[in-house]
């Protein structure tokens, strides 16, 4: 009986790791806030951002609730530098590689450390902000 609680403490403590480390890596670095809106109202996702040509891109996951909402209503906030500001949103397809590569360069063991957890990110949608 001793050996399963020491499993489950175990298990339990590698999962507060996890997490925790998960947050760390997720939360260090410039970290910017998007409001989308949806049908329960206006969203904030706290997200990494990257420049190309001076459009700012955030990287989505198809699935996520986030990118969700700006395929159903393009335009969102920005708050970055604690300046907000309205955008329209656009998915460029085409430029999955280098936004991937800018966001590697940019967050460096962070994104590699997300990118392990979520298995890869070579279904990401780059997400240009257009003023």
């Amino acid at each position: 009986m001793k050996i399963v609680l020491y499993l489950i403490a175990a298990l339990l403590a590698l999962v507060v790791l996890v997490f925790g480390s998960q947050m760390v890596a997720s939360e260090t670095g410039e970290v910017v806030v998007l409001t989308s809106h949806g049908p329960d109202g206006p969203q904030e996702t706290r997200l990494w951002v990257v420049d190309l040509e001076g459009i700012q891109y955030l990287r989505a996951s198809p699935d996520s609730g986030w990118y969700q909402r700006l395929l159903a209503e393009p335009d969102a906030t920005l708050e970055r530098n604690g300046e907000a500001r309205a955008y329209r949103t656009e998915a460029r397809l085409a430029l999955a590689a280098e936004i991937n590569s800018l966001m590697q360069e940019k967050y460096g063991w962070r994104d590699a450390y997300i990118d392990l957890l979520l298995g890869g990110r070579d279904d990401a949608v780059p997400v240009a902000l257009i003023p």
